[in-house]
């Protein structure tokens, strides 16, 4: 409500919008920073940061993580606790080589390959929430390879058709020693919605667990509303629906999920007068007919993980 869900930086900040149907989009990027800050926030470590209070690219922030790795015996053991005869390679190399830089080089070489993917594939497993969620791409020589996230989420959509505020203000951005003016744009309101998937198969090769899953539940719910700026204030969460499908049955079987819910204005209230949750009539009814009727044995979906806003009723069966 009165703010800016996600800004388009080609539109002048605006909000980003389906000029077409007046609707409000946000991408899928911008709900994964929520997540990460969040973690981050609750002292749970996350590779897409920074490093040292500077912005950094992938292959800078795997070359910097991984020389830390090689400066503490104590992080190597716990790497290499589930192989010993990888644990011995890498010992011999640092024995011979002393300096985390000299070490780091030494992994890079052909002959070394299976020992720096091994230390990759832990240091993802044991480290990186965010990478066992989302995936990433490394192009470090000597550690090339890339994890396809078991977490895929589209972009957001309003369920509605959305209007924005008339900018009055002009707000100033400092950059070192320069700056900026703009207006200052927002949205009325907007009920966004998203569709993701969870896939098990690139979870095995991540390494994601139930911990983590539970992790990124709180997280989702959890990181919009606690991670408030002056254009971010007063976006809350309504609904989360998390569906498990039986064996035999998968992700696409119901399609997207957001198919089943609709909003539009209650009776007496124009789309432009759309001011907050209540201006609109939320209708789940559909989604509440394909969890009665098709969740449990021999049906496709085995279970439903739901959690609501006060006010909002679903129930699994």
């Amino acid at each position: 409500m009165q703010c800016n869900p996600n800004g388009d930086p080609d539109q002048e900040n605006k909000p980003r919008m389906d000029y077409d149907t007046d609707t409000n989009l946000v991408t899928d990027t911008r709900l994964k920073r929520y997540i990460r800050d969040y973690l981050k926030m609750t002292g749970i470590e996350i590779f897409v940061d920074m490093e040292d209070g500077r912005k950094v690219t992938p292959e800078q922030k795997l070359e910097a993580v991984i020389k830390r790795v090689l400066a503490n015996d104590e992080t190597i053991g716990e790497l290499f606790a589930e192989n010993a005869a990888m644990g011995d390679a890498l010992a011999k190399i640092v024995e011979a080589e002393k300096t985390p830089d000299k070490i780091f080089k030494k992994l890079q070489d052909k002959a070394n390959r299976s020992l720096s993917v091994y230390l990759l594939a832990q240091m993802v497993k044991q480290k990186f929430v965010d990478i066992r969620l989302f995936g990433s791409a490394f192009a470090v020589e000597g550690f090339t390879r890339a994890y396809t996230g078991p977490v895929q989420i589209n972009w957001g959509y309003s369920l509605h058709k959305v209007q924005l505020m008339e900018s009055s203000s002009i707000v100033t951005t400092m950059n070192d020693d320069s700056s900026t003016f703009g207006k200052d744009y927002r949205v009325h309101y907007s009920l966004l919605a998203f569709n993701g998937t969870i896939n098990k198969f690139a979870a095995q090769s991540t390494g994601l667990t139930a911990d983590d899953l539970n992790i990124f539940r709180n997280a989702i719910w959890q990181s919009v509303p606690a991670m408030p700026t002056r254009s971010k204030l007063n976006q809350y969460p309504k609904l989360y629906v998390e569906i498990t499908y039986n064996e035999g049955f998968f992700n696409g079987h119901f399609g997207d999920l957001r198919n089943y819910v609709k909003a539009a204005p209650v009776e007496g209230v124009e789309v432009k007068q759309i001011r907050r949750f209540e201006d609109l009539a939320f209708d789940i009814t559909a989604l509440q007919k394909l969890l009665t009727e098709n969740t449990g044995e021999g049906k496709a979906i085995e279970s439903a993980y739901i959690k609501s806003a006060t006010g909002i009723e679903l129930s699994a069966k």
